[in-house]
């Protein structure tokens, strides 16, 4: 997505600690991880909880993935011949179809809230890999002001938490997947933390 520089000053450390995983998410669903990415990957630390030992596993798992085996991967994934195994739009998920309702509403968000797609970017917005890059930036105020609580419950309730477990789910489960269900996993567990957050805030 086109963006200006974050707006770093008002934003908490734990804020901020969401929108590098939502991030890394968006970075790793965008494209095969090069040797770069594998590397910090691998030097992913986790704790006690289910989101730090996803995060360990994966990181075990990127530590002995080569580069041309992760690409092979992304690829049967979401390339394919033809289709790959997963499509990974929300459009797809939610209606069975590509480029429906859901991708038009998500249209009409983002040009509400100046978000533009990027000049070398031909994938439909509703791909996860946008919509996970779209939320670190509505965190940390890279498409302008840092959003509200309430706004990124609005944005994540109608274009992320409808979808995505299920897609996380798909992905840690898929008959290609090695390095990405490991993705998969921490993907999963974090959507369920944000969707739990999101709820509590509301009560």
């Amino acid at each position: 997505m086109a963006a200006a520089e974050p707006n770093l000053m008002a934003i908490s450390e734990e804020d901020r600690l969401r929108a590098d995983f939502y991030n890394f998410l968006g970075l790793v669903l965008a494209g095969p991880p090069d040797q770069i990415l594998l590397d910090q990957m691998a030097g992913l630390g986790g704790d006690d909880t289910d989101l730090g030992k996803a995060i360990q596993s994966m990181a075990r798992v990127a530590k002995v993935t080569k580069p041309a085996a992760a690409e092979r991967e992304f690829n049967t994934l979401f390339i394919g011949l033809g289709r790959g195994e997963l499509l990974p739009y929300a459009s797809y998920y939610l209606t069975g179809f590509l480029n429906e309702k859901p991708l038009s509403q998500l249209r009409q968000d983002m040009a509400a809230r100046s978000i533009t797609r990027a000049p070398n970017v031909y994938e439909p917005e509703d791909n996860v890999a946008s919509l996970m890059e779209m939320m670190a930036g509505l965190i940390v105020g890279r498409f302008g002001t840092p959003a509200s609580l309430e706004d990124q419950k609005m944005f994540w309730a109608r274009h992320i938490g409808p979808f995505a477990v299920h897609f996380f789910t798909d992905l840690e489960s898929a008959d290609s997947s090695v390095l990405y269900a490991s993705v998969g996993a921490a993907g999963r567990i974090f959507m369920e933390i944000e969707r739990e957050a999101f709820r509590m805030s509301a009560e």
